[in-house]
């Protein structure tokens, strides 16, 4: 299979392809004419990536434990639940910093308005 048929079939991007394969995450053989050849297990190896990376890991840790991955199930590569909580972590953090940011722009955005009527209000006193 060629990269542009395994584009079609994953969805990824040829770019995205080559950049996998860049990171070691995926290989292929090259023919005579310089063209990528990818075996057949290629389009889960891709869809399996593609899902790692919606999960929000990087090429780096996908890295880590995809053959293992790719070979036996998930529950049995140790590698990858201590990754999943550690980035559930970092999610967890995340989300933390966000609503306190959320919750300081509520408050200027009430503070601003306040100080709008309270003027508008003045304002109104001094053309009667």
């Amino acid at each position: 299979m060629q990269i542009g048929e395994l584009s079609k079939a994953t969805g990824a991007s040829i770019r995205s392809l080559r950049y996998y394969e860049k990171m070691g995450l995926l290989t292929a053989s090259r023919l005579e004419n310089g063209y990528r050849e990818y075996n057949p297990l290629a389009v889960e190896q891709v869809r399996t990536i593609r899902l790692y990376l919606s999960l929000g890991l990087s090429t780096e840790q996908i890295a880590g434990f995809l053959h293992c991955v790719m070979k036996s199930k998930e529950a049995f590569c140790e590698e990858v639940l201590p990754m999943f909580e550690k980035k559930l972590s970092e999610i967890d953090g995340q989300i933390l910093l966000l609503s306190q940011i959320r919750s300081n722009l509520i408050d200027r955005i009430a503070s601003i308005r306040e100080e709008k009527k309270e003027e508008s209000a003045h304002e109104h006193a001094n053309d009667r």
